[in-house]
């Protein structure tokens, strides 16, 4: 299987975006998947949700993105057995600095060229707009996962989600697609969350994951001890569900490279 590259992205922040990626990447190597986790977001809460501490860092993303280290330089191991490309406060300045350069939407594209290959999946965690990192994160992805909260917001910040892709597709990334929409923070007594749930399918089809994500305490805690909630309540509704999306990722990557090789045949 080759490696599938895939930025998690939404411009609404407060989705569910960060705790999708260090989740997932615990659980997709809990399948025993190699998986690496790039933290774009100079917030580096993926970085702390990996256990790992953003403030002692000798070198981050930034380093990565301003061509100063390699990226097999400044990548750490995390307890849940996931290679994390770490971020801090210093990737705001990457911004600034990348402004003047050619070609720099693609730093992060070429870092991972060779690299990526060690990978069965690589996770982006992208930050709550559109800058410089975010248009790194997907020029450099196979597939985009958009997680929702299943309200009326998410809804009305769709048209814009889609004109982004559109934009990213004619400028950065043609290859770019919506490899999953992902429902986060899911409570299936509220009825709007369930029409909303309906109109994602509708507009998305098969592109909507089975695998919904509950609001979950345990989900919420687990950042707060450095952990993937699988490693801090393997129970819970939060680790359950994101083993289902794992198995259902895997499971799509498998039907995509049969597909592959049926038509090459």
């Amino acid at each position: 299987m080759s490696t599938r590259v895939l930025a998690v992205a939404n411009q609404k922040g407060g989705v569910g975006k960060t705790t999708t990626c260090v989740n997932l990447a615990a659980s997709l190597a809990a399948m025993k998947r190699r998986v690496l986790l790039i933290d774009l977001d100079a917030q580096g809460n993926a970085t702390t949700a990996s256990g790992i501490n953003k403030n002692e860092l000798s070198a981050t993303a930034y380093e990565v993105l301003t061509q100063r280290q390699p990226i097999d330089a400044v990548v750490k191991r995390s307890s849940a057995g996931y290679t994390v490309l770490p971020a801090n406060g210093d990737l705001t300045a990457a911004e600034i600095e990348l402004i003047g350069e050619i070609g720099r939407e693609y730093r992060l594209k070429k870092a991972l060229a060779e690299y990526k290959k060690q990978f069965d999946f690589v996770l982006i965690d992208c930050p709550p707009s559109l800058n410089m990192l975010t248009l790194n994160g997907l020029a450099a992805a196979d597939g985009l996962i958009i997680p929702m909260q299943c309200e009326f917001f998410a809804l009305e910040g769709l048209a814009a989600l889609i004109n982004t892709i559109e934009q990213i597709q004619e400028t950065v990334n043609p290859n770019l697609k919506v490899e999953g929409v992902l429902r986060t923070m899911f409570d299936p007594r509220n009825s709007l969350a369930r029409d909303v749930s309906r109109q994602l399918i509708q507009y998305f089809g098969n592109s909507v994951y089975r695998a919904i994500i509950p609001r979950n305490v345990r989900l919420a805690e687990a950042p707060s001890h450095g952990l993937p909630v699988l490693k801090y309540d393997r129970q819970s509704k939060g680790t359950i569900a994101y083993l289902a999306l794992a198995g259902e990722m895997i499971r799509r990557a498998k039907d995509r490279s049969r597909a592959a090789t049926a038509e090459v045949g």
